[in-house]
């Protein structure tokens, strides 16, 4: 097991999310999973290199791999975590930028002050909970722009369509950007122009429903492969549970299982 695998592992047991850890390391969740995403830790700046130890209550990540993990070990780490969250939520929030460029310091600066005027702006009135829930859709919209191109051609379209960019100026794949663009024109010119009704899109949004629905049920089903493929490779290998001694070769089993299925 290398020193990454153990610090998941050790996140896993104390039931600390990658976001609690986020905000204790101060950084987004998805940095969090760039972080913790190969064998050791020499993606971490060494600041939060030195957060991520003092949690754990150790010095280098060669002591990492020697932790016992014990429930009071546990315990410790996950009581670290509540009482720094429950400080930070006491207090206005700081977010690390002296590493951005002066450009990208000024952009998430003006990103924030403009949510924060969305927020105070409709406080007490009838249009508080809809601008939360705005805001909430917008930073789902971000989180999934790694995965989904089409996102990004989006804001593109928008930010070409109110006079910011020039159209013919492509940041991302030319050739579907300007598919995609051409195809947002149409529908949103026949959006504006009344070409469309609640009535007339009934099938299409019926359609759209039974996909989303397919694709919830197949996450489900996926979750409960695994589960099973846990069960499986326990069973298989003679254990019960997984735990530090067993873990990494109860993955490979589960991997194995899955792999086989495919």
């Amino acid at each position: 097991m290398n020193v990454v695998e153990k610090i998941n592992l050790i996140l896993k047991k104390a039931n600390i999310s990658k976001v609690n850890l986020a905000k204790y390391l101060g950084v987004s969740r998805q940095m969090v999973y760039n972080y913790l995403d190969g064998d050791n830790l020499s993606k971490l700046p060494n600041e939060k290199c030195q957060l991520l130890f003092t949690l754990l209550n150790v010095s280098s990540a060669e002591e990492v791999l020697n932790i016992n993990i014990t429930d009071d070990y546990l315990q410790s780490v996950g009581s670290k975590i509540f009482d720094s969250n429950k400080i930070s939520s006491k207090k206005e929030s700081v977010i690390e930028l002296s590493d951005l460029k002066k450009e990208e310091f000024n952009l998430i600066s003006d990103i924030v002050y403009l949510l924060k005027d969305y927020l105070e702006e409709e406080k007490g009135s009838s249009k508080e909970n809809e601008t939360f829930t705005l805001i909430t859709y917008l930073y789902q919209f971000l989180q999934n722009i790694p995965s989904t191109k089409e996102l990004k051609y989006i804001l593109g379209y928008f930010s070409k369509n109110n006079g910011y960019t020039d159209p013919n100026y492509f940041a991302f794949d030319e050739d579907n950007q300007y598919i995609f663009e051409s195809i947002m024109f149409s529908a949103m010119t026949l959006y504006s122009n009344g070409g469309a009704s609640r009535t007339k899109l009934a099938e299409s949004h019926k359609r759209w429903e039974t996909v989303l629905a397919s694709k919830k049920e197949e996450k489900l089903s996926r979750t409960q492969e695994l589960n099973t493929a846990k069960i499986q490779a326990l069973r298989e290998l003679g254990y019960t549970t997984i735990n530090e001694k067993n873990a990494s070769e109860v993955f490979d089993k589960i991997a194995e299982i899955v792999s086989g299925k495919i």
